[in-house]
């Protein structure tokens, strides 16, 4: 089985090459244009998951923040009823 299992991932990896060979030889772009293009979509992904990462942590930040004024009220609240009164 592992024998089997390795050639087929060697058979995936050969054809995986091949076709970026033959894509590389075939691109209807230079190089230069390929590589500016790879360039600006890279660039592009990068930008899109920066935002939803920023997006996605001021919105845990503002949970944090949500949770953290509940416990606190919580706590005053169990705070004051058992803390005994002292009067003079």
């Amino acid at each position: 089985m592992k024998d089997s299992t390795g050639k087929a991932l060697s058979g995936f990896i050969f054809g995986a090459a091949i076709g970026v060979a033959a894509g590389l030889l075939f691109a209807p772009r230079s190089g230069e244009e390929t590589r500016k293009r790879l360039q600006d979509k890279a660039k592009e992904y990068t930008d899109d998951v920066t935002q939803k990462l920023s997006d996605k942590i001021d919105n845990l930040r503002e949970h944090v923040t949500e949770a953290g004024e509940e416990v606190k009220s919580k706590t005053q609240k169990v705070g004051s009823k058992t803390t005994p009164k002292t009067t003079q």
